[in-house]
């Protein structure tokens, strides 16, 4: 399916040259395809680096995948925008959690998880049990305890996996 984006909605914009130089290394191992969502500065950035790199990478495609209608309808372009299929038929208040469900089905996953509560946290670990590849730009240092454990987790189980 690509490569989709799980991250802090309050992730420090420091962190934007990582993620550029980290999308852009998925492009040029023949990822065309990302989806990305609408809550929080880490998908702000993300869709930045994306229209960027669609300049000088021609063949990729993305799409901001909506929860529900924005506010401001006109901050994104028509054709940058998918609804999950199904979606229609969700409450609101549940609609970000089936939209991120939808978004989980990715072979990659590129993350900013420093912490192991919140949605971001929820959903790379539920990645991680789908056997997805997850890569998570927060430095070890930031990350906290449990967050590091399963990514420990990760690394070994994936390993055992490339062997």
């Amino acid at each position: 399916m690509g490569c989709t984006f799980f991250g802090h909605h309050d992730c420090c914009s420091s962190t934007k040259p990582m993620l550029f130089e980290t999308i852009k290394n998925q492009i040029k191992k023949g990822t065309t395809q990302f989806y990305v969502g609408t809550h929080g500065n880490f998908d702000a950035m993300v869709l930045s680096c994306l229209r960027s790199l669609k300049q000088e990478y021609s063949e990729i495609r993305y799409a901001i995948v909506l929860a529900y209608l924005p506010d401001d309808a006109g901050i994104y372009l028509p054709d940058e925008t998918i609804f999950p299929e199904g979606i229609e038929r969700v409450p609101k208040r549940y609609a970000i959690d089936y939209r991120n469900r939808w978004m989980d089905n990715a072979d990659t996953v590129i993350a900013y998880v420093a912490r192991s509560y919140g949605g971001a946290a929820k959903y790379m670990a539920r990645a991680i049990n789908r056997g997805r590849k997850v890569i998570n730009l927060a430095d070890d240092e930031k990350i906290d305890e449990v967050a590091l454990r399963i990514l420990r987790e990760h690394h070994k189980a994936f390993e055992e996996l490339a062997k």
